[in-house]
């Protein structure tokens, strides 16, 4: 009986051990055609700044905001994070990658290599990205600068310093589909491209975002002070009020956008004003 009970034992060491490896693996997107010819770097440029790529990727300090030299830290609960360099540098950035390895960083969190990156960096938002967007921002980004400037390494306790638990992270939290409302413009914008849930909805202990308790306000990252809520009733504002919070960054108050979110703002304000407007709207369904 003692043998078969180690047997048996064993064998679900190795069914768990097994499980692991298969969920935590890195995953594979369907082929997407990259063409330039049919691509429109225009548009490119605008996902670009209403993804706000240059809020986490340019220096501290840097007025150029399209050099992505990376550097920036970040503070959490879960260790220190720094952001890379993604300029067009071969040997420090992505400037060797092709198409697809931007794809897959975009919509799967996966680096060229498989490897899945760690959800500091908001792929659980863009993995809801279109793909024609995708194809036009690559047609952009290859006409960015590049910065020969080292990465940093993370400062990660162990455990979460293991990308491979990642992988069974992403099979417990992450999807493609949006959360309050259909893709219409607003929720795409405000859902996939400007992220705003990152920051403004509060997380669980394995820093999954609460869907419950949508843009309800959470704790900084850092520990220090707390982001607020932009809920209908935590807010406020009309729809022009919050127009206008976007476009120039005065509150109806008279105050002035700070901290991280005035880079937010910096970006939304480019817009165009429809844009700015079903932002607005989306904020104002949610209650």
């Amino acid at each position: 009986m003692r043998l078969k009970a180690i047997i048996f034992i064993l064998c679900l060491i190795a069914f768990g051990v097994a499980l692991y490896f298969f969920v935590s693996g890195p995953k594979s997107s369907d082929p997407i055609e990259y063409s330039a010819k049919n691509s429109d770097p225009n548009n490119g440029e605008y996902i670009y700044i209403a993804a706000g790529c240059s809020s986490c990727h340019v220096a501290e300090g840097s007025e150029n905001k399209y050099l992505l030299a990376g550097g920036q830290k970040f503070e959490t609960a879960f260790g220190t994070f720094r952001a890379p360099n993604i300029s067009n540098s071969v040997e420090f950035g992505i400037g060797s990658w092709e198409f697809k390895d931007f794809y897959n960083a975009l919509k799967l969190g996966q680096d060229p290599d498989g490897q899945h990156y760690f959800p500091a960096f908001p792929y659980t938002a863009y993995s809801k990205m279109k793909d024609k967007d995708i194809i036009d921002l690559w047609s952009f980004w290859k006409t960015l600068p590049s910065s020969e400037t080292p990465n940093e390494d993370h400062n990660l306790p162990f455990f979460f310093d293991l990308r491979r638990n990642v992988g069974v992270w992403k099979s417990l939290y992450m999807s493609d589909e949006f959360i309050k409302g259909d893709q219409d413009r607003g929720t795409y914008l405000v859902e996939a491209l400007a992220h705003c849930t990152e920051c403004h909805t509060p997380r669980n202990f394995l820093g999954a975002l609460e869907n419950a308790k949508w843009f309800e306000g959470a704790q900084d990252p850092s520990g220090k002070g707390r982001i607020p809520g932009i809920t209908v009733q935590d807010l406020g504002w009309t729809k022009d009020e919050i127009v206008e919070y976007l476009s120039s960054g005065f509150t109806p108050d008279y105050d002035v956008v700070g901290g991280k979110m005035a880079s937010v703002v910096e970006n939304i304000s480019q817009l165009t004003a429809m844009d700015k407007e079903l932002i607005a709207q989306y904020l104002l369904r949610i209650k």
